[in-house]
């Protein structure tokens, strides 16, 4: 059965309850899902058949959640090839917040394609001074998202 490893950025909780209310939209359709909430660089998956969703929030000015920091200082100096990461990512922030909204998403990103990864169709950013429950503009993303990407696979 292939995978999905959902990789969560959480200060709060928040895009903690996001990766837990979009699990259910990959197993329907075939996947054994893994919610990751404190990733490393081998949580990663580098299998053609699997797929990583990051699920992010941003904190601070613009910055990862104490427990993605470790993640990101490892995918910077690491520097590995992620020519073989396919990935979706759903960011959160809020606007309020100016330049830096949702600023750890849009980081995480562009680390990621600096290393060769491959982001499956575009990303979702969630901002919370226009949608109170995340999960309520998550799951319908997920949806299309896998319906885009043709990624059923039952």
């Amino acid at each position: 059965m292939p995978k999905v490893n959902i990789l969560v950025g959480t200060m709060y909780g928040g895009a903690l309850d996001v990766a837990e209310q979009v699990k259910p939209q990959f197993e329907e359709v075939g996947y054994d899902v893994e919610i990751i909430e404190q990733p490393t660089l081998n949580d990663l998956t580098q299998s053609a058949e699997s797929l990583t969703l990051f699920c992010v929030s941003t904190t601070g000015s613009g910055d990862f959640p104490g427990n993605f920091v470790n993640f990101s200082r490892q995918l910077t100096e690491q520097s590995p090839s992620l020519t073989a990461l396919r990935y979706g990512l759903i960011a959160l922030g809020d606007s309020s917040y100016g330049e830096t909204f949702c600023g750890a998403g849009r980081a995480l990103d562009t680390l990621l394609e600096d290393h060769g990864a491959v982001r499956l169709g575009e990303r979702l950013e969630i901002d919370a001074m226009e949608t109170f429950m995340a999960d309520d503009a998550a799951v319908p993303w997920v949806e299309e998202w896998i319906e885009a990407q043709k990624l059923k696979v039952a």
